[in-house]
């Protein structure tokens, strides 16, 4: 791996923005690491990210020490590292078989300078996968930025949601199939401004052979989609008129999106997407008014009686349960926020990424479901 380690000493200096180790081959070791530069004094050392279940660790060393390191990652753990760099992306790929292929893509050089030297200090402000100052050809179109790429001010907490979600399907990337077409469904997609970022991240960054399907009740929404995924030439890409719960389009899905579905056209994405046997499920649920009207539970009366109170708590509740269920069918689930809470209280994620080789968890769900005299519908579904 001494071509590995070369590489690796080389991108350890200040225009590294960050490097990513995916494609574990032990996920008990670890899931990911992510490896970022930081300044602490005036010295420039490297702080890796360990992922390990619900655990993370963190390690600064320095340059030599760390791309020693991920050397060693490379050879024993991972197959996929990702380092991006002001002007230049670099990804190395190792084989089952031990073969390293690396390739170099650069970069334009609007929006990359500087952009090292303000990823140092760990206040640093964010560098995000769609960067400000490069114009994307949706995001232009969706009214998002201008032509010249700037962010338009009044969307800037759209462009922030936008990165946020790439980040949560960039940590997800080494579970989707690599030999074949990646079907993808996104349920309730609204105006779909998210599910033209994922098909862009995946297909144009990424350059994954990728079929996503658009699913939403509304059509004229629908129609303005496919109009301007037509105009973009996103061919893989298209959208329909139908509800969740009746579609019956694919036989096979390896990747379920359902981002604001409301109430329990959020279970039946989860209901198909256990069925489909999905390796990725992202859930962002809305409105659960479901357990709010079924609740009963004299312990908790004193709490249950403020209604406010009492919706929120029926809202995570709701989401915990589906969680608990996922888990129950083979699924490794985490419960992330979206974007900031400041923003709306109702904007937890579910992502859930099928488990392999291993038996389906156990859980305390029919406790939980006696206790407060519940029955979620996702219960009944699966």
């Amino acid at each position: 791996m001494e071509e590995l380690r070369e590489l690796f000493r080389q991108v350890m200096n200040d225009n590294l923005i960050q490097i990513t180790l995916s494609g574990s081959t032990d996920q008990n070791s670890a899931e990911k690491a992510k490896v970022r530069p930081v300044l602490i004094g005036d010295k420039l050392l490297f702080q890796e990210t360990l992922y390990r279940g619900t655990q993370v660790f963190h390690t600064n060393l320095g340059g030599e020490d760390m791309a020693d390191r991920l050397a060693g990652y490379m050879e024993k753990l991972f197959r996929q590292a990702q380092a991006r760099c002001a002007g230049e992306d670099v990804t190395v790929l190792v084989s089952r078989k031990g073969k390293v292929t690396v390739k170099r893509r650069k970069q334009n050089a609007s929006g990359t300078a500087g952009a090292a030297n303000t990823a140092l200090s760990h206040d640093r402000s964010k560098q995000y996968i769609l960067k400000e100052g490069e114009p994307v050809d949706f995001l232009v179109d969706l009214g998002v930025q201008t032509p010249d790429g700037r962010v338009v001010k009044a969307r800037y907490d759209k462009f922030r949601q936008i990165n946020r979600y790439l980040e949560f399907i960039e940590d997800i990337l080494d579970k989707l199939p690599e030999n074949r077409t990646i079907r993808i469904i996104d349920f309730g997609c609204g105006k779909s401004y998210l599910t033209f970022a994922m098909y862009y991240y995946l297909k144009i960054m990424q350059g994954r052979d990728i079929a996503v399907t658009g699913l939403d009740l509304k059509e004229d929404v629908i129609r303005r989609c496919n109009a301007l995924a037509e105009k973009l030439g996103y061919e893989r890409l298209h959208f329909e008129q139908g509800d969740i719960s009746s579609f019956q389009g694919e036989e096979k899905v390896d990747m379920v999106v359902s981002l604001h579905a409301c109430d329990k056209a959020t279970d039946y994405a989860l209901e198909k997407a256990v069925k489909w046997g999905a390796e990725v499920i992202l859930a962002v649920p809305c409105c659960q008014h479901e357990l709010n009207g079924q609740i009963h539970c004299d312990i908790l009366q004193p709490v249950l009686k403020y209604g406010v109170i009492r919706e929120r708590m029926a809202a995570l509740i709701t989401d915990a349960l589906r969680a608990d269920l996922l888990e129950e069918h083979g699924y490794s689930v985490q419960i992330l926020e979206f974007i900031d809470m400041e923003h709306t209280p109702k904007n937890l994620m579910i992502r859930a990424v099928k488990r392999k080789g291993m038996r389906p968890k156990t859980s305390s769900v029919e406790t939980v479901t006696e206790f407060l005299q519940v029955n979620p519908v996702l219960k009944e579904l699966l």
